[in-house]
């Protein structure tokens, strides 16, 4: 989906979705006592495709389909989708024609998007309820749920904070005793372990990854005290925006410490380089890494750590950049509005929600559990800076137009691709991108303040 078309359908789903509103129910269809009896039914359920690992994943859907048609008799349709783009394509048309998917599994980042449309269902007591309640969940998870606690759409399924993996081996070899904490240090130690002779980077990451690269700038910029959104203005033609750029697309053209060949890669090539011990740091991971890097080259010689939380150019954090070390990351699962199996979809919810099964999926994914009870019994020392990363996790603007924005901000770099291939980005080129971000997300931002 272009990024023009988003815009201009995103005008549409508010009104449609209010249309939508009026002529649908809230909350759930049924009561909250004992078994949902859905035999002869199907839930539909939107989740993103997990292309790191595409088989578990299958066998996963298998797997909690049965035990939901145990408990249930209702059978599942797993649907997926591959890209922010085409999330965001599938929420704005399901809203439209309002009709599509029962349950929607979307990045946290997207719940701002989807709470604003009107079109999924704004929890009550009753519903908490019927998915264990909201003492079930780690509350921090909770962060980004809705505009206040008493306005939640989003019920947290996993944590999936951002930090980064290195190779102990490798720091060491190279004279460093510990992982860098600002941004121009981590510059500095990564050109120490790049040898392209030895085909070793210091640094493993994917530019053309369809979800990670906004998420640096984000960091970087917030850091350096622009959060982007202020109120109701937009601020990505600033000058912290075009230098967080520059950083990030300086470790490919500048400082050379990235494989040539990353500007190609989504995360799970910039894994694959780090697994087979071939880079120093493995950027903007998350624990749904663990799983691969056991198994791997690297497995007893890696290490989590939380990324730089002070800007380019700054010594130490400034203001409140100590607690943006990631962007307050997971997926929650929101129930459409216009669904008609209300009660089955919490159903699901709870069982995929539950100790048990948050556990399973943690032991096949990687990714923290966001049920309490789960998240505390876990015992891998690997992951404790994991979890302390995600309490220094931010959110991002609770608006309706943050899908729109971090598009445009992904943009930016989707555009640069042919230019970084070449081995530089022209800075006039660069200055036109960001104009052109700013101009798209301010509008968005404008429809969505009215």
């Amino acid at each position: 989906m272009k990024f023009a078309s988003s815009a201009k359908l995103a005008a549409v789903v508010v009104s449609a979705a209010l249309a939508l509103t009026a002529c649908g129910g809230s909350g759930s269809s049924g009561s909250s006592s004992g078994a949902v009896d859905g035999k002869g039914k199907k839930l539909s359920v939107l989740t993103g495709v997990n292309t790191q690992y595409s088989a578990q994943q299958k066998q996963w859907f298998t797997d909690i389909a049965a035990k939901f048609k145990a408990q249930t008799g209702a059978d599942i349709e797993f649907e997926t989708f591959a890209s922010a783009n085409d999330e965001l394509t599938r929420i704005q048309t399901s809203v439209v024609s309002g009709q599509g998917p029962d349950v929607y599994s979307l990045g946290t980042t997207f719940t701002p998007t989807a709470y604003a449309t009107k079109a999924f269902v704004t929890l009550s007591d009753d519903d908490w309820n019927k998915v264990g309640g909201k003492d079930r969940f780690n509350q921090a998870a909770l962060g980004i749920s809705g505009p206040d606690a008493q306005h939640q759409a989003g019920i947290p399924f996993v944590s999936r904070p951002f930090v980064m993996a290195y190779n102990k081996d490798l720091l060491a070899a190279a004279g460093i005793d510990k992982p860098a904490t600002t941004w121009d240090e981590l510059e500095a130690q990564a050109k120490k372990m790049t040898n392209p002779a030895t085909g070793t980077f210091g640094l493993a990451t994917g530019y053309k990854d369809n979800y990670d690269p906004w998420k640096f700038i984000w960091a970087m910029s917030v850091q350096a005290g622009n959060p982007l959104v202020d109120g109701k203005t937009l601020k990505l033609d600033d000058p912290t925006v075009k230098k967080a750029y520059e950083t990030y697309f300086g470790w490919l053209t500048k400082d050379k410490v990235v494989d040539p060949a990353s500007v190609g890669w989504s995360n799970s090539n910039a894994v694959a380089a780090f697994a087979s011990g071939k880079a120093g740091y493995l950027m903007m991971t998350t624990s749904s890494s663990l799983p691969t890097l056991d198994k791997s080259a690297v497995a007893g010689k890696y290490a989590y750590a939380t990324m730089p939380t002070a800007a380019p150019g700054d010594s130490s954090p400034k203001g409140d950049a100590a607690n943006a070390a990631s962007i307050l990351s997971g997926d929650n699962v929101v129930v459409a509005d216009y669904s008609k199996q209300k009660d089955l979809a919490f159903a699901y919810i709870n069982l995929i929600t539950s100790k048990d099964e948050q556990l399973n999926f943690q032991k096949i994914f990687g990714d923290l559990p966001a049920n309490a009870d789960a998240l505390k019994s876990l015992a891998n020392p690997t992951l404790q800076p994991v979890a302390d990363t995600a309490a220094k996790s931010k959110a991002t603007p609770f608006t309706g137009a943050w899908g729109d924005i971090q598009l445009a901000l992904m943009n930016v770099t989707v555009q640069s691709i042919p230019d970084l291939a070449k081995g530089s980005v022209d800075d006039s080129a660069l200055a036109t991108r960001l104009k052109d971000a700013q101009s798209k997300g301010q509008a968005s931002l404008d429809r969505a303040s009215k």
